[in-house]
């Protein structure tokens, strides 16, 4: 295993049992790689067998989806136990989670559902991260989400929520990328304003993925955070200004559903290495009249 607790400001990919063989017998040059947490809270089996082969070589994030940060109930003790025993095993070099709610009166939604942006759910989400935190011994990071309403108790606005959690509990943030244009399209936001409130600072790793297009019953554009193809052109767009702004951080392909053949996956985190050398460029050289260092996707 290697002993790096520290993921490079390179691109990785989240890892699929599909790719498993091609992985070892190809060894890519990557970054890092991702799994959902949950898939591996088993005991033993081929998937561990595989992930503590390639986490050898490789340096590993863990994303979680099932603690239900901002639910209105306590946390669930024995799946945060089971978080804790997984990063024990495979030493993360990043531990993240949504900033959604998907469990309820002992019921699992198969979701990660919004939260309206309050002072009581900045308390609640606040001490649940805290608590997540003070169980695992370390830093997590609290990702933006996919959003398809707004509420009207809403007291602030998504970028104030999040630094405020992390000011609270001393977190750090995943900024998805992909989650910024869908909320942004279906809420009527811009995206530039969402970017100049959001504190970049606090961003340790980015997630870019792929959208679908719908329409709702009133015949209006509604984007779904669908992670099942390549990643759409006004998301590369915004990441050149993330990483142009921001520099370079650890950042993940995530492409969940419809998963691809392993060369169309390791071609995507290829494009997300080319963003971030061209932003370091132009950040080393002035821009002349006219040229752009935004890829057009």
């Amino acid at each position: 295993m290697t002993d790096s607790t520290q993921i490079p400001a390179r691109a990785g990919v989240g890892l699929k049992a599909q790719h498993y063989e091609a992985v070892l017998s190809t060894r890519p040059d990557l970054g890092f790689f991702e799994v959902h947490a949950e898939n591996y809270m088993g005991l033993g089996g081929v998937p561990h067998h595989y992930l503590e082969t390639i986490r050898r070589d490789y340096s590993l994030s863990l994303h979680g989806v099932g603690l239900s940060l901002g639910g209105a109930e306590p946390l669930d003790e024995a799946h945060l136990a089971r978080l804790k025993a997984l990063a024990a095993r495979y030493e993360p070099g990043l531990v993240s989670e949504h900033l959604a709610w998907s469990s309820h009166g002992g019921a699992f939604l198969d979701d990660l559902l919004p939260l309206p942006y309050t002072q009581e759910a900045l308390q609640r989400v606040s001490a649940h991260v805290d608590r997540v935190q003070s169980v695992l011994g370390r830093r997590i990071l609290l990702e933006n989400p996919a959003r398809y309403l707004a509420f009207e108790a809403d007291e602030m606005s998504e970028a104030a929520f999040l630094a405020a959690v992390a000011a609270r509990s001393g977190c750090g943030l995943l900024l998805d990328v992909n989650n910024v244009v869908v909320s942004a399209s279906n809420l009527g936001f811009d995206v530039a304003d969402y970017l100049a409130a959001f504190p970049l600072a606090l961003v340790e790793e980015i997630h870019l993925a792929g959208h679908a297009r719908d329409y709702d019953d009133d015949g209006d554009l509604l984007l779904i955070d669908a992670h099942d193809r390549a990643v759409d052109a006004a998301v590369w767009r915004l990441f050149a200004q993330v990483i142009a702004r921001g520099g370079p951080r650890p950042t993940l392909i995530e492409w969940d559903n419809q998963v691809p053949t392993w060369p169309t996956l390791l071609a995507e985190a290829r494009t997300a290495e080319r963003v971030m050398a061209m932003q370091a460029l132009a950040r080393r050289r002035p821009v002349a009249a006219g040229e752009s260092h935004v890829l057009a996707g």
